[in-house]
Order: C-alpha cells, then sequence, then structure tokens
C-alpha cells in the first residue's frame, strides 16, 4: 500500500480543515482527489507530502510514518504544489539539474545515480526537448508545468502527488499533460486535486470527493456514476421512427422518452440490463439498431451531488 490515511484531523486554530479523515491508495492507481475549493485537498497533500503536519491520527507512505520517516519519505514522493514554485531567472536544463542534485544523498551515491543521464531522461519523458537551453521565465505555463512535474519526479519517487496539475492549461497542453500522467500512472502511484472533470473521467481509476474536510465518496469512477440510480437507462437510436407504445411493451420497461427522431432514452423498471430485450425486439419488428448504450452520470453530477450545500 503506498498511502495510508487514518481517521486524521487538522486544525487552524478553531477550525477543522480536516475532520477525521481515513482512505488508502494501492501501488499503481491513479487517484483523483476532488473537492470544492477550501475542502481541504490542498492540506491533505500536504500532510503526505510531510509540508504539513496533522493535528492527529496516522499517516503511512510506503509503510514510512509522516512524523517519525519524514525524510526518507520525502525520498520516495514527488509533489507538484497547486502554484507551481520554479525559479524563472534559471534554465530549464540548470533547474533540473539543481533539483537532482538535492536529491544526491548518500543512497543515491551508492546507485551510482548520475544526474546528467536522469536530467536527460526527465526532459525526454516530459517533452522538454526544445526548451531545455530557455529560461525558465520565458515559458508558457504549459512548459513550466511540464518542468514542475519534472522536479517532482527527478529522483524517481514510487509515489507522485500532483495538485492542479492541469489548472490554466490550454486544450492542446491539458491533452498533453494528460498522456504524460497516464504514462507515468504505468509505474507510479499517482494522487491528483483538479477541478476538471473531463480530467478525472479520462485518467483516474478511482475518485475520492472531500467536502468541508470529511470524505464524502471514495470508489471507482463507474460505480459512482452509477450511485444513486436504482434503474436502468439506455439511450438506443434506430433506423426508422417507431412507436412509443409499442416501445412500452418490451419486457423490463418502465418509461419512453423521445430524444429526437429515432433516438429515445427508455428507463427499466430496475437494474436489470434490458438491453437485450430491445435489441430482441427491433429484430422482430424489423429495426436496425444504430446506437445503443447505458446513460450514467458524468462526473460532473456525481460531484454536484455529492458537494452542493
Amino acid at each position: 500500500m503506498s498511502i495510508s490515511v487514518k481517521n486524521v484531523f487538522k486544525y487552524y486554530g478553531e477550525q477543522a480543515a480536516l475532520n477525521d479523515v481515513s482512505f488508502s491508495i494501492n501501488s499503481g492507481e491513479i487517484v483523483g482527489f476532488l473537492g470544492p475549493n477550501g475542502a481541504g485537498k490542498s492540506t491533505m497533500m500536504k500532510i503526505i507530502t510531510c509540508y504539513l503536519t496533522k493535528s492527529s491520527g496516522t499517516v503511512k507512505v510506503c509503510g514510512l510514518d509522516v512524523e517519525e520517516d519524514s525524510i526518507k519519505i520525502r525520498q520516495k514522493v514527488g509533489y507538484l504544489p497547486e502554484h507551481n514554485p520554479l525559479y524563472l531567472d534559471m534554465y530549464v536544463k540548470e533547474y533540473l539539474t539543481f533539483v537532482a542534485g538535492l536529491y544526491n544523498s548518500k543512497a543515491d551515491k551508492e546507485q551510482k545515480i548520475d544526474k546528467k543521464t536522469r536530467v536527460a531522461e526527465m526532459v525526454q519523458l516530459v517533452g522538454l526537448e526544445k526548451e531545455q537551453h530557455k529560461k525558465i521565465g520565458a515559458l508558457s505555463k504549459g512548459y513550466r508545468q511540464r518542468v514542475g512535474i519534472a522536479q517532482a519526479m527527478i529522483h524517481d519517487p514510487e509515489v507522485l502527488i500532483l495538485d492542479e496539475p492541469t489548472s490554466g492549461l490550454d486544450p492542446n497542453q491539458l491533452v498533453d499533460i494528460r498522456k504524460l500522467i497516464q504514462n507515468i500512472g504505468k509505474t507510479k502511484t499517482v494522487m491528483l486535486s483538479t477541478h476538471i472533470m473531463q480530467e478525472v473521467e479520462a485518467i483516474c481509476d478511482r475518485v475520492i470527493i472531500i467536502k468541508d474536510g470529511s470524505i464524502v465518496a471514495d470508489d471507482t469512477k463507474s460505480k459512482m456514476q452509477k450511485d444513486g440510480n436504482n434503474y436502468q437507462v439506455v439511450f438506443v437510436e434506430f433506423d426508422i421512427e417507431f412507436s412509443r407504445n409499442k416501445l412500452k411493451l418490451i419486457e423490463g420497461v418502465g418509461s419512453v422518452k423521445n430524444v429526437q427522431g429515432n433516438t429515445w432514452l427508455i428507463q427499466a423498471t430496475g437494474e436489470k440490463d434490458i438491453r437485450p430485450a430491445i435489441s430482441k425486439f427491433a429484430q422482430q419488428n424489423g429495426l436496425l439498431v444504430l446506437t445503443q448504450r447505458i446513460e450514467e452520470k458524468t462526473m460532473e453530477e456525481v460531484f454536484k451531488s455529492l458537494t452542493k450545500n
């Protein structure tokens, strides 16, 4: 298990930023950590990365306690804060070499980690080959984020914590960073926070939602999108128009709504999959099914339903 959080509280004065938070993240997972502004996301991430101390509870990273083994944990964790702190007057390659030197511990020397080789690997991994000789201050927001991710990974950490890694990026940059995080997730444990629900749907295996300092949901995307629906809704498009009343005769169908033309939303009376019955009905009535899929909540709908006041 890469991250274990049990019964964590964090107080700022009398205000509870985290209220009895518990969750765990296994090796190799990409987990989205979601919540409204002020919900406690950044506070929890800073505790995991040993930047903040908790008021009570237990936090372990790679089996190490954040209070007893903070130095060892920092060697195993890569962290990109929400506000990417970079030295803008340094050149990209110069900066990454500087950061690599900070991790040049006795253990690194024993493993014969070469800084130049590692910097070159990171430059290639995050796509900074053409920008590596530029000053960081001259880079676009997207390339600065790449530099931030590179510095978080320069010491080859087992766990990567990314706080709003795609904030402020244009659509093309979003696609590039998304692919980068997906590739990283093949060999690392990744925990990321974001307000962009499309990123969660595209990248994350699992989602944890926090509200007012407390966890309100923790599950896979598919299960979370299905929760709250005690019936199945199927979107189906036929090749020709057909009677609503006849569609209601399909076994297991509760209600039928016409979306447009030959397209329908068919609601089941329960959780049983009614798609085979729809296909059988279409065949018996000379209809061709052009499209058929189960309608699920979007992550944005799930997020709003769990975090609205």
